[in-house]
């Protein structure tokens, strides 16, 4: 089924593994063109970049200069952008709790999980006006609604992300710029299931193992599994192509969040 995003071109960030991986790979199947953006490569990023449709951008995509040259080298390449995928974040499991949170551990969850996305957007938005109708989508967190003292500070810059989107929707939606999120529970990715990742570092703190953990994670849901990557990037394909579908946030969560 083609969504009419044939011959669009989409920023990407975040797009060397996981969610935004799958993101750039559902954009190139549907026939976009991508601008890709990380801060590393990976060689699934690189093989996405063999037919010609993509370019990939390496740069810290928390900072303004790194948003702003991914956008540049994307409009060089491909003449504009139509679709702004926010995928940029991350999250350190708090398990010595508030007060072992610092100053700086605060800073870093609100610079990678909110400021990146505002900054990638400031730097699109002239592009995507231009190109209106035209959209953005922003991957969020079941985290906005569900508060966790366990990623107390992640939690609290992905409700903050979630109220930046909402505003930002209201003002852009008569320019013809729709803006949307998706919010995801535990995905089936290297931040949750990875080394260092969700579960191994709670599982270390509880002195149980990894898989204990991720089973834990679902074992509540409707579903209790995690969501693929591939899944929660069909959704992103939904809103980047839906025509007045704007201010909506949409739970890909197996069930997770039990409220009307």
């Amino acid at each position: 089924m083609k969504l009419g995003l044939d011959g669009k071109t989409a920023v990407v960030t975040g797009a060397s593994k996981g969610i935004g991986h799958a993101v750039a790979r559902a954009l190139l199947d549907e026939g976009a063109f991508v601008g890709a953006g990380a801060l590393n490569g990976s060689a699934e990023l690189t093989a996405l970049t063999d037919g010609g449709r993509t370019i990939s951008v390496l740069g810290d995509l928390t900072t303004t200069a790194g948003c702003q040259a991914l956008v540049d080298e994307t409009v060089d390449r491909f003449g504009g952008i139509d679709v702004l995928v926010n995928n940029v974040g991350g999250v350190r499991p708090r398990t010595e709790g508030f007060q072992s949170v610092t100053d700086d551990d605060w800073q870093w969850a609100l610079e990678v999980n909110l400021l990146s996305a505002v900054r990638a957007t400031r730097a699109a938005l002239p592009h995507l006006i231009r190109a209106a109708p035209s959209t953005i989508v922003t991957i969020c967190s079941v985290n906005a609604s569900l508060p966790d003292p366990g990623v107390i500070d992640y939690s609290a810059a992905k409700a903050a992300l979630r109220s930046f989107c909402k505003s930002l929707s209201k003002e852009l939606g008569p320019a013809g710029v729709r803006v949307n999120t998706v919010s995801p529970g535990p995905v089936e990715t290297a931040l949750w299931l990875g080394p260092g990742g969700v579960a191994e570092t709670v599982g270390l703190a509880q002195g149980v193992d990894a898989a204990q953990v991720r089973e834990a994670a679902v074992a509540d849901t409707p579903t209790r599994r995690f969501t693929h990557p591939d899944e929660v990037a069909q959704v992103v394909m939904l809103l980047a192509s839906a025509g007045n579908i704007t201010g909506t946030d949409v739970l890909i969560d197996g069930g997770m969040v039990t409220t009307v």
